[in-house]
Formats: C-alpha cells, sequence, structure tokens
C-alpha cells in the first residue's frame, strides 16, 4: 500500500474531492486515500478515475463519501467542506488528518458548511 499516494489533489482552487478506501481483497490491511480535482463535474468522476487505477494494483476501492477543498497554496491553507450528493459527505475530521500528512506546513481546517 505505500505504493499509493495518500493525496493526490490539485495544487490551487476549489474542487470537488472523495475519500476512498482502499483494501486488499480479502485483506485485512486497509487504509483511506483522499482525490480532488477541478477537472471532476461530479464527485463520480474522480471515482471513475481512481477505481481502475487502484484495481490493476490489486486494491478494492470503497468511496466513503465526498465534499470540497478549498485549497489556497499561496497562504498555505486548505479548507476542507461540503458533501457529495451521490455519495454523502465524507468524514473531514478524517480526510485533514490525511491531508496534514502531505501537507505539513499548511493549516487545514474543515466544515459541514455546503459553501
Amino acid at each position: 500500500m505505500a505504493a499509493v499516494r495518500d493525496v493526490e489533489i490539485d495544487p490551487e482552487g476549489t474542487f470537488k474531492y472523495i475519500l476512498v478506501r482502499l483494501q486488499r481483497p480479502g485483506g485485512e490491511e486497509q487504509r483511506e486515500i483522499v482525490r480532488g480535482t477541478k477537472a471532476a463535474e461530479f464527485h463520480n468522476h474522480i471515482f471513475e478515475k481512481v477505481n481502475p487505477e487502484m484495481e490493476k494494483l490489486g486494491y478494492e476501492c470503497k468511496c466513503l463519501g465526498g465534499g470540497k477543498i478549498d485549497h489556497n497554496s499561496k497562504d498555505k491553507k486548505i479548507r476542507v467542506f461540503g458533501l457529495s450528493t451521490g455519495y454523502g459527505k465524507a468524514d473531514h475530521s478524517v480526510t485533514v488528518e490525511i491531508l496534514k500528512k502531505v501537507y505539513t506546513d499548511y493549516e487545514i481546517t474543515w466544515s459541514d458548511d455546503k459553501k
């Protein structure tokens, strides 16, 4: 699982994101990853890209929910908020903990606000 990056998000802007659980088929080990991009009109577009990539590596994927990320690289701030109509709201507190592993010098916050 170490070959899979914890976070792949756009370097700037406000965009949709999903929280995905990876697991080996029949295995105990699992972990969550964050994926987000402005290129996705809907949350499922992100999952449709991630799922085949992870299947090639031998993982099963489950989308745990989604939301939005506001990424301000200049001010080193990330805000996690909102929800996915199709997948429901991700646990933003889990998303923030994953983001903090990668963006160690950022101020990262979350809320249940829709905007």
